[in-house]
């Protein structure tokens, strides 16, 4: 019984803990052009971790790309593309384009 109500309230933590990180991620402006380029330059346009692992052109294993599996991969996935609109948005003011 101690053993359930610990894996419960250690349950009831993170996800409160991983829905704190996902508010914060959703909030954060991106407000100018150096911000914007940091977050595409950090976050990965293609999960970077799916692999496959060859022995004489022959695959002995295939490692699928575990990003879907990260609690906050949607988030950041939008975080980058609003960064991205951000500066798309940037370049075509400075053209001189109205959109």
């Amino acid at each position: 019984m101690v053993q359930f109500l610990g894996n419960w309230l250690f349950n009831r933590i993170v996800k409160k803990l991983l829905q704190s990180i996902k508010n914060w991620i959703e909030r954060l402006e991106i407000r100018d052009i150096n911000r914007a380029k940091l977050i595409c330059n950090l976050i990965p346009s293609a999960c970077p971790f799916e692999m496959q692992i060859k022995l004489f052109n022959r695959t002995l294993v295939s490692i699928p790309p575990l990003c879907k599996l990260n609690p906050v991969y949607n988030e950041l996935i939008d975080l980058r593309f609003r960064a991205l609109s951000y500066l798309g948005d940037r370049q075509s003011q400075s053209k001189g384009f109205v959109g």
